[in-house]
């Protein structure tokens, strides 16, 4: 670190680094400077001018705090520290002047406006504004941007902080916004007018310090002050990054991400951010059970002893879903362990071995592409499978870092270099390319594309047989937000999915992206009418992950905690609770009459899952393997956006479908 310097902010001596900006430096004592345009995570465009200081002996007007750094600082009379001051009455005066501005043309609608409530111009006129105004000429007004189904914009309230533009394209990656005219013709607008391409577009909401951008979907539904707001865990991809869910009564009225610095920053994809609509349609909310080959609703002790009757017996397996918690897929492990069977929780066909935790869950953390020179990306899409790392590689690629890619050549927003398209360039790529990368922080990235073949295991061992000669680190990024925590507690048959699927009786614990085959009875656990439902002969109505308490590991092997924020609806119960139920009528009670209990039996064995929000460390052992085969690999989802039950069930997410299907039909003209 650069030697620290002496500076003094409103009387306060403070050491600090002289890289940082004056804001970042008043931050550091607890000084707040108001803001519009600067953003930590964004580039700086100073162009707001609300965070003026005074820097003491400098010139004679205030300065933009968040585009001058502390070494730019002359020092006092005889080598005395720097002086800022941010409450002057030359400060005052100026953050006086630069709010009467940007109200001259700003509409007074905050009553009816979304932002109205979290609104920071709101916020920063009552704290550092006048009550006056001395324009009295007509206001300007603008056309609102159709930017698509997601961001809705009202852009007369816009004061031209670029944060969008920012976002998108330094963030998102496309350069489908920015800034066009001068002076009172100044606006932010669209590229040809287009709709905004990216899975990260409502990012772009949350960054808006006005009503200008605001959720479309979630358009005048709610005020802030009448949600409850629960701190929660995504689930829609492997990531695992923190959000916020505010419902409304027993609604789900909007996800807004939490900050989180090693998993997804402050950044959520468009799926995670606008997936609530889906909660509400298709529930399963009672029970049912196939009569003469319909299904007909029953009680909740009918369907619990028609499943008990079906299980005895018989041979049974299970399969874990996309979306079920650690609690769930362990009370349903140890049900069907206990009648004989085992459940499988790699619905995929992903080879991955159970008891190697560095070959499932990898030997690096998300945070390690920050410092990463070299990213190898293997047999996935990040772009597709988790939108927010593929954010951090991007910052990465920025950074200066190269980025390799082995799999079909897809839009990664950066560029890379494409070494091929299957196991052919892998074992090129381990015999060549890995040199050059033996002096440099690199990470390798495996996806589900590369494991989920006949050859999965093969290749899992040669990616991780290049990842121990070259020193990297190996990330898998899983596609299921559920499956490091099912592999953690062993969750694995010996034959594999399809040695699940030819038992008698087959308990399908949310397991809905997979066609079970005619022949064994099949009872469903599930939140939403989707395939599994469909193929069921029992269905026992459970929670969405939202309506329960439930623990995730994410891809890189993070245990974390998912928060209840409302309850499921009808006659549906908690997850583990219709399993304990179940073991009762079976005659095999489970050991656990509550979530402590069966927390408590779980920790003992698999101790790493209580370091919530911590990545343990992976002993790294090489995996057995055998011949690779030849082609190219498969990327693992085809529609981002229709991934899981939840999403298919949501209106938003089958609009977003269609019009990706639709951008993707579309000819292109010759240039």
């Amino acid at each position: 670190m650069a030697d620290l310097r002496k500076i003094i902010i409103d009387d306060q001596e403070i050491e600090v680094d002289p890289a940082l900006t004056l804001l970042q430096a008043c931050e550091q004592v607890g000084v707040e400077v108001p803001r519009f345009c600067y953003h930590e995570r964004l580039s700086i465009a100073g162009n707001c001018r609300m965070c003026l200081v005074e820097v003491v002996g400098g010139p004679p007007k205030p300065a933009a705090s968040c585009a001058m750094q502390v070494k730019d600082l002359r020092p006092g009379p005889e080598g005395a520290p720097p002086v800022i001051k941010t409450t002057s009455p030359m400060v005052k005066k100026a953050r006086e002047g630069v709010m009467e501005f940007l109200l001259i043309n700003h509409p007074l609608d905050c009553p009816i406006c979304d932002q109205g409530g979290e609104c920071d111009l709101q916020d920063q006129a009552m704290a550092y504004g006048v009550d006056f105004s001395r324009y009295r000429e007509p206001k300007r007004a603008t056309e609102d941007l159709d930017l698509g189904p997601l961001v809705e914009t009202h852009m007369t309230r816009c004061i031209s902080c670029t944060r969008c533009v920012r976002f998108t394209t330094e963030v998102a990656g496309i350069t489908q916004m920015g800034q066009t005219g001068r002076g009172e013709d100044a606006e932010i607008t669209s590229y040809l007018n287009e709709t905004l391409n990216s899975n990260m577009q409502g990012n772009i909401i949350d960054l808006c310090p006005v009503g200008a951008l605001v959720s479309k979907p979630y358009a005048f539904t709610a005020r802030p002050w009448e949600l409850s707001k629960t701190e929660s865990i995504d689930v829609m991809d492997a990531l695992g990054s923190s959000i916020r869910v505010d419902t409304k009564g027993r609604e789900v009225m909007r996800v807004l991400p939490r900050n989180h610095d090693g998993v997804n920053e402050e950044w959520i994809s468009d799926k995670t951010r606008f997936i609530w609509d889906g909660l509400r349609r298709q529930r399963l909310d009672k029970p049912f059970v196939r009569v003469n080959g319909k299904l007909t609703p029953a009680t909740w002790p009918e369907a619990l002893a028609a499943a008990a009757t079906a299980m005895q017996g018989k041979t049974v397996s299970g399969l874990i879903g996309d979306l079920v918690p650690v609690e769930a897929a362990y009370a349903l492990k140890t049900l069907i362990e206990g009648l004989g069977g085992s459940v499988e929780a790699r619905t995929d066909g992903a080879k991955l071995p159970a008891g190697n935790r560095a070959a499932y869950a990898g030997t690096a953390s998300i945070e390690d592409l920050d410092e990463a020179a070299f990213v190898q990306i293997i047999g996935a899409n990040p772009a597709i499978e988790a939108p927010v790392l593929n954010a951090r590689i991007r910052k990465a690629w920025l950074r200066g870092a190269e980025v390799g890619l082995i799999g079909p050549a897809v839009d990664l927003t950066y560029e890379y270099a494409h070494m091929g398209e299957g196991r052919e360039a892998l074992v090129d790529l381990a015999n060549k390319s890995f040199d050059k990368v033996r002096e440099v922080p690199s990470v390798v990235i495996v996806g589900m594309g590369a494991l989920t073949g006949d050859d999965g295991a093969a290749v899992l061992g040669a990616v991780m047989d290049a990842v121990q000669k070259s020193g990297s680190k190996l990330l898998v990024l899983h596609t299921a937000a559920s499956r490091v925590g099912a592999l953690d507690i062993g969750a694995v048959s010996e034959g594999g999915i399809d040695a699940a699927l030819g038992a008698e009786v087959i308990f399908n614990l949310g397991a809905d992206e997979i066609d079970i085959p005619a022949g064994p009875l099949v009872i469903y656990q599930g939140s939403h009418g989707d395939r599994g439902a469909h193929r069921a002969d029992i269905i026992l109505p459970g929670a969405a992950y939202t309506e329960e308490n439930g623990l995730f590991v994410n891809t890189e092997g993070r245990p974390q905690l998912a928060m209840r924020a409302g309850f499921a609806p009808g006659q549906a119960k908690e997850n583990w609770a219709i399993l304990r139920a179940l073991s009762a009528e079976v005659g095999q009670p489970l050991a656990f009459d509550s979530l402590a209990q069966l927390r408590k039996a779980l920790i003992a064995e698999v101790p790493h899952l209580a370091l919530i929000d911590q990545v343990p460390a992976n002993t790294f052992e090489m995996p057995e393997f055998g011949d690779l085969g030849h082609g190219a690999f498969a990327l693992p989802i085809r529609d981002f956006y229709l991934s899981n039950p939840i999403a298919r069930a949501s209106e938003v997410m089958a609009e977003l479908s269609r019009l990706a299907a639709a951008r993707n039909a579309a000819p292109m003209a010759a240039e």
